[in-house]
């Protein structure tokens, strides 16, 4: 089926360009239904993405794609579409990934631009299909139950006790009201390393933003500083969201009658239900999907869990969960 899919998406974009396609080259894929290619109009390189419906619809990129150019974000340009056959030409950004230019020494300035870009990005709440979805309580929930039904069953094979289950739920709910209580703003929802593309003069673009919502404001910053694929010094990440606090409020895009502790509790209580689902994602892709490259970021994703369980006294019973249970039976599985 794929191979069928890839001929006529070839097909296709011959027909848009009017040249000859020798032959799709693949560009490594993302965590979902679609891939993407690289191809040639006969003067440049172009970005061909296979995108099939209906687990996918080409609707929501089309419009934050403009939106994001609108506020001044550097996004991929639509070339053409076709939303029956799931068919896109796009731009070419290159293949330079920010996580393959961070180092020790120069993280914190890639990072200071790319958090300089997310308050171009939050302002961004609507686009021509309307507001963005919002963030809310059953989109959470159905995240954070990712990691249950999918990493603690399905992959590691565990069952829940009582206590164990009335912790979770517990949990769980600290996690969506600690989201919902924060100011809602543009969240391109999958804001890291991977998804940043380095151009030739330094600048950054953003790609992979189709699933963006209207939600907690801290939810892009902790997804690139607590990285899922990349680790940080703690201090490191302390500095960058403080300074990410004190320009969102100067941009008043957060209210000055925030306090930093505030924002510092927002901040890793969303990373906590981000590395929950992502977590989650990692073993459904595995066994749903049949992609076992994400296995080796789950250990990192459940430490980061662990790590700030231990900064906040009312998750010692979650943490000690994860040290007795969860992290053992990972380590058995790798």
């Amino acid at each position: 089926m794929n191979e069928q899919r890839e001929l006529k998406l070839q097909a296709w974009c011959e027909a848009v360009t009017g040249y000859h396609q020798q032959q799709l080259q693949p560009v490594s894929g993302d965590a979902s239904f679609r891939r993407y290619f690289r191809c040639s109009d006969g003067h440049r390189s172009l970005i061909a993405v296979d995108a099939p419906p209906p687990q996918e619809s080409l609707q929501p990129f089309i419009a934050i794609a403009q939106a994001y150019a609108e506020a001044g974000v550097l996004v991929p340009s639509v070339i053409a579409s076709d939303e029956k056959q799931g068919f896109m030409l796009l731009s070419d950004l290159g293949s330079t990934l920010l996580l393959s230019e961070l180092t020790d020494s120069s993280m914190l300035d890639w990072y200071r631009k790319a958090l300089r870009d997310l308050c171009d990005i939050m302002p961004v709440t609507s686009t021509e299909l309307g507001e963005l979805p919002p963030y809310d309580t059953a989109l959470l929930r159905r995240e954070i139950d990712l990691f249950h039904d999918w990493l603690v069953v399905e992959h590691l094979g565990l069952d829940l006790t009582g206590e164990h289950q009335a912790m979770w739920r517990r949990v769980t709910d600290v996690l969506i009201e600690n989201a919902l209580q924060q100011p809602q703003v543009g969240v391109h929802r999958d804001f890291h390393a991977r998804n940043i593309m380095v151009q030739g003069n330094g600048e950054l673009a953003y790609i992979d933003f189709q699933d963006a919502v209207k939600g907690p404001i801290t939810y892009d910053a902790v997804s690139l500083l607590r990285d899922c694929y990349v680790r940080w010094p703690q201090q490191q990440v302390i500095e960058l969201s403080n300074e990410l606090f004190e320009r969102l409020q100067e941009q008043q895009l957060l209210p000055s009658t925030v306090e930093q502790s505030q924002w510092q509790r927002w901040f890793d209580l969303m990373g906590m239900q981000r590395h929950t689902k992502a977590a989650g994602i990692f073993a459904r892709l595995y066994h749903r999907d049949g992609k076992a490259g994400y296995l080796q970021d789950i250990p990192r994703t459940v430490g980061y869990l662990y790590d700030v369980a231990g900064l906040y006294p009312e998750f010692a019973d979650y943490r000690r969960w994860l040290a007795e249970h969860i992290q053992p039976a990972l380590q058995e599985r790798i």
